[in-house]
C-alpha cells in the first residue's frame, strides 16, 4: 500500500498537468481509443474532453487524411515520433489546421501501450496570415505608381 500511494501520486500530478497544457494533448490506448483528452484538444475539436473518451482517435481528422494518418502512425511505431501537419475536424464540419507529433508509448517490456497524439492549433496564425495578405494587396492596389 506505501508503494502505491507514490505511484498514485505520480500519476495524479502528470494528469494534472497535461490537464493545462495549452497545447492539444490526447492519450491513446493500444486499441486505437482515445483514453484521455486535454481541455485544450476539446476546445479545437469544440467537444467536451468526456465525448473523446472511447472515440477512436481518427475521429479527430477528416476521412480524407486518414491513409495520411495511419502512415504517420506506423513511422511512428518505428522511429518512437513523428510529425504531421494536416486538419482537424470538428462535429459542425469545420477544420482546424494543426501540426500533429505522435509518441508511441512502451511498457518496461517494450510492449506498446499506446500513444499521445499531440496537436498544435495554428488555424488562428492562417487567418492572420491570410488577413496580411490580403491588406498587403489592398494596399498595393491603392498606392500610386511611381
Amino acid at each position: 500500500m506505501h508503494r502505491q500511494i507514490p505511484l498514485s501520486d505520480e500519476i495524479y500530478s502528470k494528469q494534472v498537468a497535461i490537464d493545462h497544457v495549452h497545447s492539444c494533448v490526447a492519450w491513446v490506448r493500444s486499441d486505437g481509443l482515445i483514453g484521455s483528452a486535454n481541455p485544450a484538444l476539446a476546445k479545437t475539436v469544440r467537444m467536451l474532453p468526456r465525448e473523446l473518451v472511447g472515440q477512436h482517435w481518427e475521429i479527430l481528422f477528416p476521412k480524407t487524411e486518414w491513409p495520411k494518418l495511419q502512415e504517420t502512425y506506423r513511422q511512428a511505431l518505428l522511429m518512437g515520433k513523428t510529425p504531421l501537419e494536416t486538419q482537424a475536424q470538428r462535429p459542425d464540419g469545420t477544420l482546424a489546421k494543426v501540426q500533429v507529433l505522435l509518441v508511441t508509448i512502451h511498457d518496461h517490456k517494450s510492449r506498446l501501450v499506446g500513444h499521445y497524439c499531440l496537436m498544435e492549433d495554428k488555424t488562428r496564425e492562417l487567418e492572420l496570415e491570410q488577413q496580411i495578405q490580403k491588406l498587403t494587396a489592398d494596399l498595393t492596389a491603392v498606392q500610386p505608381s511611381r
